[in-house]
């Protein structure tokens, strides 16, 4: 016997295409971890957009921005430097426009990525060799000129200057207000400093009490320390920032490549969250300074991407023991 249809009508679908399913991610209560450190914490699940990363939110918001100035068309080839989540947002984007992407890596850049990136039909040019004054990120942007050159209608989306990038945090942290207005500490990873910036920014325009604390690696120059290697992609830099503002931020921490993965690890074992190496340096970061916060506060933790893309790193143990120990 056949279960009777119901009889009204169906939610009309509002989304018209993947794009529209960027942001308004899960903001949910990490209880177990709440219990374990007695401060209520929340987890940003950036990991939900379509591309499994925040960087799908700067992606929309620097090509549409792009488009609607009519700077980026089809016969534009956007070229953009990456170490993994700009890259497969940035795909993701152009490939539904139809917009011709290249992006330029090192060779930290992970496998998986490099096939998702040839999937949606990217182009991949890569640096080899870090330079002296700015390690592999240096050596990708001088790339990136040498290309501009080579190659006609070509556009530099900036992601570490372009103006789109902090704002399209706005909306980040005017979603995790909404949903927990009383909220006092959000941890937010550093790479360009957009997310923290852009979160930052939105606090400070409308005169929220919350704090930003900004979680950046060691060997990281973005707070004035000196440039060691790195082996976690998408969490530090190897040059200062253009939008960083220190008095926006309460305080930074810094946190290891081992403790990226401890913090990973400790995600997964406590609420089943498997997350990429900068939301496990936000996790450690928290951890470590949990004790100086009110016992009363609620943090919020931006996870900024999915660990699928780390299971041969940071999840791998004999990659841990030949890198990190």
């Amino acid at each position: 016997m056949y279960t009777q249809l119901p009889t009204q009508p169906l939610r009309r679908i509002e989304k018209s295409s993947v794009l529209d399913t960027i942001g308004n991610t899960p903001l949910i209560h990490l209880k177990r971890l709440s219990s374990i450190t007695g401060r209520e914490v929340y987890a940003k699940m950036e990991m939900a957009n379509p591309g499994g990363s925040i960087k799908d939110r700067t992606s929309l918001a620097i090509v549409e921005e792009g488009i609607r100035k009519g700077h980026f068309t089809k016969d534009t080839t956007l070229i953009e430097s990456s170490s993994g989540n700009m890259a497969v947002g940035l795909a993701q984007v152009c490939c539904y426009y139809n917009i011709p992407l290249i992006i330029v890596v090192d060779p930290k850049a992970n496998p998986h990525t490099l096939k998702i990136l040839n999937a949606y039909g990217a182009k991949i040019n890569k640096v080899k060799k870090p330079i002296a004054n700015g390690g592999y990120l240096g050596a990708r942007l001088a790339r990136i000129q040498e290309l501009l050159l080579e190659i006609p209608n070509s556009v530099w989306t900036n992601q570490y200057q372009n103006e789109s990038n902090p704002k399209a945090h706005h909306r980040t942290m005017r979603e995790i207000y909404q949903e927990l207005p009383e909220v006092d500490y959000v941890f937010a990873a550093t790479s360009t400093c957009g997310t923290l910036m852009g979160c930052a920014n939105y606090i400070q325009a409308h005169g929220l009490n919350t704090k930003m604390i900004a979680v950046d690696a060691v060997g990281s120059v973005l707070f004035g320390h000196k440039p060691q290697e790195r082996h976690i992609p998408g969490h530090g830099a190897g040059l200062p920032s253009h939008f960083l503002r220190r008095e926006a931020i309460e305080s930074a921490c810094h946190i290891s490549d081992m403790e990226c993965v401890e913090g990973c690890h400790k995600l997964l074992d406590t609420e089943g969250i498997l997350a990429g190496g900068s939301s496990g340096a936000v996790l450690s970061a928290f951890l470590k300074l949990q004790q100086q916060l009110p016992e009363n506060s609620k943090s919020v933790l931006i996870l900024c991407d999915r660990g699928e893309r780390y299971l041969d790193t940071l999840y791998n143990q004999n990659w841990v023991q030949s890198h990190l120990k």
